[in-house]
């Protein structure tokens, strides 16, 4: 469909298909009563029709096409229109009611974002947030979110805001929906871990295609969508049929924190099942997340080898991370990131090993 389609003009008025048979037949000099004699319809008919209060049938329409010469299909068509923009000017009068869902979106960052349009109306505005949500209604869009089984790691210094979590997540739905992917391979899927591991060491504009592309082959759609406010999150996983979705927001920006996440979520992939939604913003934790913890770290860096960094680090000297990361073939970011994690490397130090990513359009 069309943004033409989905944007036509409403009007805010009806016109009855009884009034343009009205105007047919003042122009024909015809009365009702002579209209109901050459269709073999009743009088009562005719006059209902036109006030209104009966519909024009298909086979209404096709008496009038033999009796006023004009094609069947010009009757019915007036009598869709007619109803399609009744159902509408009724609809709209129920959305009045749920104007003030708008207030819990992110309206004003979704239209930033280009995820949404800005309307002229409140109105419209939530049409708008209802197509992007895909639901008819505020009602329905509740009753989609209590559906998930969402395991969310909640975090203690504020509440989030579900409705802009909900919207990063469709967002994240919407652009997994138009990557094509391979039926999901656990197999290859840890394979192309393997190789992944290796990009954590090349810019932004090689590892992401490089990365999509790997993912894609085993069944695991992974897209990059900005956060949205006071949502405090900075990945997820779940399921869309046979394929995975690894979901990524690019908070904090460093490379340490970015790749952590992805590895932690193709922990849950591998690990856990599918029918959950899990949505990290990283405070509070439960036996899966700390599954996904552990499965990330010992994947970025086998915990033998970081002992024997361990052993080695000379005070807060960076020389001997950065030979480390080079013998693991790893980015040195995602080393000191480990360590400040681990207490073995005060937060202050080595974070000019970090690599910062930002949006296109920041």
């Amino acid at each position: 469909m069309t943004n033409k389609e989905l944007n036509q003009y409403i009007p805010d008025y009806l016109v009855k298909p009884g009034e343009i048979l009205e105007e047919y037949l003042d122009n024909l000099c015809m009365s009702q009563l002579e209209l109901a004699t050459r269709t073999g319809l009743s009088k009562k008919t005719i006059n209902e029709i036109i006030q209104g209060k009966s519909p024009i049938t298909p086979e209404t329409a096709l008496k009038l096409e033999r009796v006023l010469e004009r094609p069947a299909h010009f009757w019915n068509n007036l009598e869709r229109q007619y109803q399609e923009d009744r159902t509408r000017l009724m609809d709209r009068d129920r959305l009045q009611n749920d104007i003030n869902w708008l207030k819990r979106i992110p309206v004003n960052a979704m239209i930033k974002l280009g995820w949404i349009k800005k309307a002229d109306n409140k109105v419209s505005q939530l049409e708008e947030a209802l197509r992007f949500f895909g639901v008819a209604s505020p009602k329905q869009w509740e009753t989609l979110w209590n559906e998930y089984d969402v395991t969310y790691r909640q975090t203690r210094k504020s509440q989030p805001q579900i409705e802009s979590i909900s919207a990063w997540l469709r967002k994240g739905e919407l652009d997994a929906q138009r990557i094509s992917c391979a039926p999901f391979n656990r197999v290859k899927f840890q394979e192309a871990l393997d190789k992944i591991r290796n990009l954590t060491r090349e810019a932004p504009d090689l590892f992401q295609p490089r990365l999509k592309e790997l993912c894609a082959a085993a069944g695991v759609a992974v897209v990059f969508v900005p956060e949205l406010p006071k949502t405090g999150v900075y990945g997820a996983t779940r399921w869309m049929g046979d394929k995975a979705v690894i979901q990524l927001s690019l908070r904090y920006r460093s490379n340490d924190h970015l790749w952590f996440t992805f590895f932690h979520e193709a922990g849950h992939i591998l690990k856990h099942g599918r029918k959950e939604v899990f949505i990290e913003d990283g405070k509070l934790t439960t036996d899966k997340e700390r599954e996904a913890d552990i499965f990330a770290m010992d994947k970025l860096i086998p915990p033998e080898r970081l002992k024997d960094l361990i052993r080695q680090l000379n005070g807060y000297k960076l020389e001997p991370i950065i030979h480390f990361a080079n013998e693991i073939n790893i980015a040195p970011g995602i080393v000191v990131g480990r360590l400040q994690h681990d207490g073995a490397l005060p937060k202050s130090h080595g974070n000019k090993l970090k690599v910062f990513y930002s949006w296109g359009n920041d």
